[in-house]
């Protein structure tokens, strides 16, 4: 057989906060009902950050990968790359998150490195990782892993930002190997546009706009869309379209279709949103997780649902499993997994 990379596992580590579709109500100061925070946004509880210690970035990067490594028994000290996926906002800026992963789960024989690409994060990692699994002779394993938790910077009085809303916080680690037999991650595709790099973004804190005294109250709470019409008009026009051109690139470099598609691994989306999903896709509900209990968590959806779909004994041997992301900036990624043994 020749070469190929597979998924060895995953972890996760869940924060114990939760807010409820009712305070997230409360918090638009009567701007959104709690029924359509359910309903329309689609989010009944999103995870929070509750723990100062735990809950930070790169520890709960930390924590999945130490989660990972129980649950697939690999020797920390057989990882050869960290690939962090952890977000910019952290415990101490410009520390390399990887490195204190590293060093938190004894992987002295790794090295590591940051990759950033918000909430595509996890699935542009996984290419890159797969890339240089099959370039490099000195890398057999990848550990991909981070920690989200930018719904800190939300003003939820803003209602430009209700698509922003359903931000949670959690960590999460996918460990890939080369050669594996097993579980193979194929095709990928990433489309990213460009001309809406500084659509979105937290305004204060930069070299541009430094938090200053008399701004620092408005520095903590000003993720925002800088350019909403611009932003909401253009994704109207592109994005459904680059979504399925994600999907049928990265199916059609793994030599299948969609008939051949069992599970979809999708960000939380407004329920509006993932429902066309599943019926432009041609799948059934039960075919995805809709991640209602737990918000959207960044670029550890992805992750996520495919750790709670092996649980729940929504993927087996034989699934084929879409993994699908979209992140501000902009972009959008797909890729494919065949769950179990290479000859099922």
């Amino acid at each position: 057989m020749k070469n190929h990379v597979g998924i060895v596992g995953t972890g996760i580590y869940l924060p114990k906060g939760v807010m409820t579709a009712a305070e997230i109500a409360e918090k638009t100061n009567g701007v959104w009902a709690e029924s359509a925070v359910r309903e329309k946004l689609g989010i009944k509880q999103k995870l929070m950050p509750l723990d100062p210690v735990a809950d930070g970035t790169q520890e709960m990067g930390a924590l999945a990968a130490l989660d990972c490594l129980k649950n697939t028994g690999v020797d920390p000290k057989d990882i050869d790359l960290i690939l962090c996926i952890g977000e910019e906002w952290k415990e101490y800026p410009l520390t390399t998150s990887a490195l204190y992963i590293q060093d938190r789960i004894g992987a002295v024989n790794a090295w590591g490195i940051d990759v950033q690409n918000r909430c595509c994060t996890c699935v542009s990692a996984m290419k890159i990782a797969k890339d240089m699994l099959l370039a490099d002779d000195e890398i057999n394993t990848v550990l991909v892993v981070g920690g989200y938790r930018n719904g800190d910077f939300l003003d939820y009085t803003d209602r430009n930002m209700s698509m922003m809303y359903n931000l949670g916080a959690g960590g999460g680690a996918i460990l890939l190997q080369k050669n594996l037999g097993k579980n193979l991650l194929l095709g990928s595709h990433i489309i990213s546009d460009g001309s809406l790099a500084r659509t979105a973004g937290v305004q204060i804190g930069g070299t541009v706009e430094p938090i200053t005294c008399d701004n620092v109250d408005e520095a903590y709470k000003s993720l925002r869309l800088f350019e909403p019409v611009k932003m909401k008009n253009r994704l109207n026009e592109v994005s459904a379209a680059n979504w399925v051109t994600c999907i049928e690139k990265s199916l059609e470099k793994s030599g299948l279709t969609l008939e051949d598609l069992n599970y979809l691994a999708i960000l939380h989306i407004k329920r509006s949103g993932h429902l066309g999903m599943l019926k432009d896709l041609g799948l059934r509900e039960d075919q995805t997780i809709y991640l209602e209990d737990y918000g959207h968590i960044g670029q550890i959806d992805q992750i996520l649902s495919l750790h709670l779909a092996l649980e729940q004994g929504k993927v087996k041997d034989g699934s084929v499993i879409c993994m699908l992301a979209a992140g501000i900036g902009y972009v959008w990624a797909a890729n494919i997994i065949k769950w179990g043994p290479a000859s099922v």
